[in-house]
């Protein structure tokens, strides 16, 4: 299972990249990278206290810095609701990107993968917000986006 990616820099970081792959809903980018390390909050409270005790305690003792990241797939996704504007039809589609980026996770390579809707699915071709056909729709169509990459990643 992919890890979810939350950090603003690496969605910008993403759509800063030409697409992976392209259909008429859906783009897909990827970076072969780790996401970014977010900020480190600052503590107010280290900062103004000045101990004026000398320790005579062992320093604590940390692990040595690794320089290697773990390799792993990361995935983000942007339905934006001016392309689905009902609620069902955002989770019904965030639901098929990542269903359908899990059982290709293991042929594609790991790094950064941000999969975003482009273009309105035609509400007057399915009966409802959350549809079979929709449903169908949706997961044909990012199967064949995945496929191709999954291809090309060997």
């Amino acid at each position: 299972m992919p890890a979810r990616l939350v950090n603003k820099a690496d969605f910008e970081r993403l759509l800063g990249v030409r697409p992976w792959a392209r259909s008429a809903h859906f783009a897909v980018h990827h970076v072969a990278s780790a996401p970014a390390l977010p900020p480190k909050p600052a503590h107010r409270a280290a900062a103004h206290a000045v101990s004026t005790e000398l320790s005579t305690a062992p320093a604590l003792v940390c692990p040595p810095p690794v320089d290697d990241l773990p390799t792993g797939h990361w995935l983000g996704y942007m339905v934006p609701k001016r392309h689905a504007r009902r609620s069902v039809t955002r989770n019904l589609l965030k639901r098929q990107v990542r269903g359908v980026f899990e059982s290709h996770a293991a042929g594609l390579p790991g790094g950064l993968w941000l999969v975003r809707l482009r273009q309105p699915f035609v509400v007057s071709a399915f009966p409802s917000a959350a549809s079979d056909a929709l449903r169908q729709a949706a997961r044909l169509e990012l199967e064949t986006l995945f496929t191709p990459a999954a291809a090309r990643a060997r």
